[in-house]
């Protein structure tokens, strides 16, 4: 068995969603004075490889405590974007229905997490287009990851593919990376957070189980 960590790490330094501030770490209890090591950590709930939830964008919507835990777990297919430009299209995804129909998760490699700590990481990214994401839509899907900062454009009105997905409850996993090393298959792609009532979103640590 192979284990594939597709997660970025949460440190101070890392990128962060436009507006929003970078996580913090305080050493609240030291092995000096306390005789052990205790961490404070402040962060956002789509802070570094996440989970969007419908409540994300729905008031009442779903949150993450209301799915079953297997939820965050099942086959996936990546779908290898990377000569894509700009908008995604229904004939980029074409070639991948068959796969598509025994996925639980679906997973765009478009090598975009190679950015990942440059200012280019934020801007012209890959996304899909609405067209795109209501033809993924159809499958029964219990999520969809990208490797990217967001499914939709930073700024974009109305965060329209989000919109698409959170509507059918089907959850948005942003920040992936290491897409590359999952060689072809449907590998056990699982990506559990944190158990918070109530909880619009997520970091979770994503990865993808080859047998």
């Amino acid at each position: 068995m192979k284990i594939i960590d597709l997660s970025h790490p949460l440190v101070p330094s890392m990128p962060v969603y436009p507006g929003t501030e970078p996580p913090e770490f305080t050493d609240v209890y030291t092995y000096g004075t306390d005789g052990f090591l205790e961490k404070k950590i402040t962060f956002y709930s789509h802070a570094g490889t996440h989970l969007d939830a419908p409540a994300h964008l729905f008031p009442g919507g779903k949150t993450l405590d209301a799915y079953p835990v297997d939820q965050f777990a099942g086959p996936a297919v990546v779908l290898r974007l990377t000569g894509t430009e700009g908008r995604i299209a229904v004939a980029d995804l074409l070639p991948y229905e068959e796969e598509l129909s025994r996925a639980a998760y679906v997973l765009l490699y478009t090598g975009w997490s190679h950015k990942w700590g440059s200012p280019a990481y934020f801007s012209s990214y890959p996304v899909l287009s609405p067209a795109a994401a209501g033809w993924l839509a159809r499958f029964p899907l219990r999520g969809i990851g990208t490797d990217t900062l967001s499914l939709d454009a930073v700024g974009a009105r109305g965060l329209p593919v989000h919109n698409i997905f959170l509507a059918k409850e089907i959850l948005i996993v942003e920040n992936l990376t290491g897409l590359d090393r999952i060689d072809g298959g449907r590998p056990l792609f699982c990506c559990f957070p944190l158990k918070m009532e109530g909880a619009e979103g997520s970091p979770v640590r994503a990865v993808a189980i080859i047998d």
